[in-house]
């Protein structure tokens, strides 16, 4: 039985989800002066001050502090600040043996990135070369390089849009392309050949819908914090997702296996599908016989 080439997409938010904390703390940060919890305490302050949005808050923010405290933040200096992002165990390695597991069963495997972290930091990240796209909060930079506006913005409800372009195969500049009218069997990126990684409350609305059509949601926590085990836990109790799992992405630990799994059931459901559409083709030709013989006979 020939086996058709079948893409799956590996979804993923950053922040605690890979990385083991939030990718501005390991240099942006320090950079400016300051510790993430006094920078975090201080930022969210002033977008409650202002009833402003969190992540845009924070954007600005940013841009405020570099500011007074002279410090350029340009391209390259952003992406210099991902050269030093730590990652849960495992990562590293992740994404090739996955892709290298998936070719063993015909499984074309894509690599995404959902995140309200920055795409310029996200430049200098060591995993960067794995993903297919990565969809980002980015700014606006003016003549001299230095940033001046929010260019893109992504909270936990416009997380679900780009599930959406990722499902149509668009761009994250196709915003109006995302609304219209696809029929299900021409999208490259089917809802239930989808797994996705998240580790908390801002990713809810993605899990819940990549569950209810069909693929696979798993929460992951940090190892050894039984906060955010119980808090993976919960979205599992809530029926958000299908599985919590502890953040090690080694080879034969939980996610490796659980992941693996579910890739083994996406092709058995595949090969499935084949050994059905060939039967169906038998019925037709079966069903269409007599008719032609008829017309000879005439």
């Amino acid at each position: 039985m020939a086996k058709k080439n079948t893409k799956v997409a590996l979804i993923y938010d950053f922040d605690e989800t890979l990385s083991s904390g939030y990718m501005q703390d390991f240099s942006l940060i320090p950079a400016l002066g300051m510790k993430p919890d006094a920078f975090w305490k201080k930022a969210n302050g002033w977008s409650k001050k202002q009833e402003a949005d969190q992540i845009t808050g924070s954007m600005y923010y940013f841009m405020k502090t570099a500011q007074e405290k002279n410090v350029a933040l340009t391209r390259d200096f952003f992406k210099k600040c991902g050269e030093n992002i730590e990652y849960y165990k495992g990562v590293a390695e992740w994404f090739e043996r996955i892709n290298e597991y998936g070719k063993t069963l015909n499984l074309n495997i894509e690599h995404f990135l959902i995140s309200s972290g920055y795409e310029e930091i996200l430049a200098g990240a060591e995993i960067r070369r794995h993903f297919t796209d990565m969809f980002a909060c980015s700014y606006a930079f003016d003549d001299e390089g230095l940033p001046v506006w929010p260019a893109r913005v992504i909270n936990y409800s416009i997380k679900v849009q780009f599930l959406t372009k990722i499902n149509k195969g668009l761009c994250k500049i196709d915003d109006v392309a995302v609304n219209e009218f696809m029929p299900e069997e021409k999208r490259p990126l089917p809802f239930d050949r989808m797994i996705y990684f998240g580790d908390g409350m801002t990713d809810i609305p993605s899990m819940k819908l990549i569950k209810e059509r069909g693929g696979n949601a798993i929460a992951v926590y940090a190892p050894g914090k039984s906060k955010d085990k119980h808090k993976a836990v919960k979205l599992l109790e809530d029926n958000r997702v299908n599985f919590a799992l502890k953040a090690d992405y080694r080879e034969n630990r939980e996610i490796d296996k659980v992941v693996k799994t579910i890739l083994d059931k996406i092709a058995k459901e595949r090969d499935l599908e084949i050994l059905k559409s060939r039967e169906n083709k038998k019925k037709f030709l079966r069903m269409a016989m007599p008719k032609i013989c008829k017309k000879k006979d005439a």
